[in-house]
């Protein structure tokens, strides 16, 4: 047997004993327990981490009364729209589950993700940066799963980007490199020239709209969903940031004043609006319509009526807003006196008259497709919208105590309370109904949604899911995955 010391930074220390033969995860896996803690990294006392499970203990030179130090580290969940993907920042291993189309399955490339640095997703398809700059993809190959066509380019890479159907990487010297659907942004070829010192990309359901270093925006993909720019080319200087609906772009510029570009019927045109477009602050979206929030504190909005492009039924009640949230066809503005007005379409959140009285001192909120929830100072939340898709909550009102914050599906809400438990609702197949795994959860840190699943990381490294199996709610076949991660 051989006998490790392993300690904490907080001084406290275990003896930890194993066979000879164990592997590194073996290791972890023991100080997981002893310490009762999550996932953890060691290191030895020269300072060499050890980060690959598979390493034996034999190869990495630990002998008997060896003294270690154990890091925690807080696992990382990303979603496509059918499955999860769970690293640690630096990990040698990323756990996936859900549907094997949308990214669910990544054995192929399980060999090659090694420190892990970020991961990102599509619809279908996820992305990994690692740690030397080079990129791992896997899932549908037609939609960002596959990117052996510009492999030798992905060096050095800062960031990543997605449309619904295709990546952009920002590479460290400024360039971008794009691949996925050629038609949704996955070929920047005819704009690869101008693509130079890019600072940032915005994205629509299916076009892309970098910012390049003198501020002036680059844009490719589908042409009607706001990548071609050329109309607004000479009036996109000094741009500031950007925001999305599904079809167009709004683009900030330093002097306070916005343009916009994209599909007319969903926010690309703000003509209509323009001289009011002034020292806009900040700039938020539904599926189709833009709400700016401009330096007094007041709101000018564009684009579909029916999503929230009309807010004059309630325009003398927008005066010092605060923040906006957005369902898809629907906002909701918190004022200075920490009450809320809201505006769009009544079936995803547009009214709020039931609960209007009552919407005071509110803190967050936080919406699905179709609904809204509030968190208020004293910890209890309020719910409009789509009943079936999170807008009504009397079943768990009582329950609703002490909330920290709230996590959604496209028709499920799921809050954290205080004491690390939850409470879930709205459409059960989607997350709404966790009473199959509410017994395990205690101790939650944080929550992930996909389209119709949650996942919980728990405090002692576990991770619990719910909702509908084909979403990622069925976690069961990776278990042991989890545990070596």
């Amino acid at each position: 047997m051989l006998q490790v010391n392993v300690a904490l930074p907080s001084g406290c220390s275990e003896s930890l004993s194993l066979p000879q033969f164990s592997k590194v995860g073996n290791l972890r896996i023991l100080a997981q327990r002893a310490f009762g803690l999550g996932i953890v990294k060691l290191i030895t006392a020269e300072g060499h981490i050890l980060a690959d499970p598979e390493e034996s203990l034999e190869a990495v030179g630990l002998r008997n009364g060896d003294h270690l130090t154990a890091v925690v580290l807080q696992p990382k969940l990303a979603a496509t729209e059918r499955a999860f993907a769970l690293w640690c920042c630096g990990g040698h291993r990323i756990v996936t589950w859900g549907d094997r189309g949308f990214g669910g399955d990544s054995s192929e490339v399980r060999n090659q993700l090694k420190n892990v640095q970020q991961v990102q997703a599509t619809h279908t398809a996820f992305a990994a940066i690692l740690a030397d700059g080079s990129v791992v993809t896997w899932g549908d190959k037609l939609f960002g799963g596959d990117s052996s066509t510009v492999q030798d380019q992905l060096r050095g890479v800062q960031e990543i980007q997605s449309t619904h159907f295709a990546f952009a990487a920002i590479v460290e010297d400024g360039s971008v490199v794009t691949w996925g659907d050629r038609l949704f942004g996955g070929d920047s070829s005819t704009v690869q020239d101008q693509l130079k010192g890019v600072q940032g990309i915005q994205a629509t359901l299916h076009a892309f709209a970098a910012i390049v270093q003198d501020g002036s925006v680059v844009t490719w993909g589908d042409p009607g969903s706001g990548g071609y720019s050329s109309i607004v080319h000479s009036q996109l200087r000094s741009v500031r940031q950007m925001q999305s609906t599904h079809y167009a772009f709004a683009a900030t510029l330093e002097n306070g004043s916005v343009v916009t570009w994209g599909d007319p019927r969903y926010g690309g045109d703000s003509s209509a609006v323009q001289d009011k477009l002034r020292s806009v602050r900040q700039v938020q979206a539904t599926h189709g319509a833009f709400a700016a929030i401009v330096e007094d504190g007041s709101v000018v909005t564009w684009g579909d009526r029916h999503c929230g492009g009309d807010s004059s039924a309630v325009q003398e009640q927008l005066r010092g807003v605060q923040q906006i949230q957005a369902t898809y066809g629907a906002f909701a503005a918190i004022l200075a006196n920490r009450t809320i007005v809201t505006w769009g379409d009544s079936r995803y959140g547009g009214d709020t008259s039931e609960v209007q009285q009552r919407l005071t001192s509110v803190q967050k909120i936080q919406a699905t497709w179709k609904a809204f929830a509030a968190i208020r100072e004293d910890g209890t939340v309020l719910t409009w919208g789509d009943p079936a898709g999170g807008g009504d909550s009397s079943e768990v009102q009582d329950q609703l105590r002490n909330v920290q914050q709230i996590e959604a599906t496209d028709d499920a809400f799921a809050a954290i309370l205080a004491d690390g438990s939850i409470v879930t609702w709205g459409y059960p197949d989607f997350g709404g109904d966790s009473s199959m795994v509410q017994d395990q959860l205690r101790g939650v840190q944080t929550i992930h949604g996909s389209q119709g699943a949650f996942a919980a990381i728990l405090a002692n490294g576990l991770v619990v899911t719910w909702g509908h199996q084909r979403y990622g709610g069925d976690n069961s076949q990776v278990l042991d995955q989890l545990l070596h991660l």
